[in-house]
């Protein structure tokens, strides 16, 4: 089973703290580290391994789906600009999930690149570090909050 469809397993059973909301085609769910305030992912139901691979219909719904998360995301934390990720060929496996990152000036100074450029090139040491793990009350103010973006937008 990929790391996706374990971190579903556990959302389905009420096991994933980092759970925002459920969508018709998929999990919000707040990212682990959170050097990027308000990191957050949007996991495809089932295991696909490619956008492709799904019918127009759902394609486009997932689509739309993720494009709100992306905005609850801006509203929620102020970024200034996304960054959208859907890779499939790291840790997570190969099944579709969206990186949702919200950025803003100065988020990775000090780093040669004057603050700009994509998140890869934050030293990934200091990314997962676990100082950016959030504790139980930043998370649950985070999830309150992209809660709150989601439900105004799906109105």
């Amino acid at each position: 089973m990929c790391g996706v469809c374990e971190r579903i397993k556990e959302t389905k059973a009420g096991d994933n703290p980092f759970l925002v909301k459920e969508l018709e085609t998929g999990y919000v769910v707040i990212g682990n580290f959170q050097h990027f305030k308000g990191y957050t992912l949007f996991l495809y139901k089932d295991h696909v391994v490619e956008l492709f691979d799904l019918d127009e219909k759902t394609r486009a719904k997932y689509l739309y789906e993720m494009t709100l998360v992306a905005e609850a995301v801006k509203n929620a934390f102020g970024a200034e600009k996304m960054n959208y990720e859907c890779l499939g060929n790291g840790k997570g496996g190969a099944h579709i999930h969206w990186h949702l990152f919200p950025r803003k000036t100065g988020d990775i100074d000090n780093y040669g690149n004057n603050g700009k450029g994509p998140v890869w090139w934050y030293p990934s040491e200091k990314m997962y570090a676990d100082t950016n793990i959030p504790n139980s009350e930043e998370l649950k103010e985070m999830k309150a909050k992209l809660l709150f973006e989601l439900d105004k937008l799906m109105m």
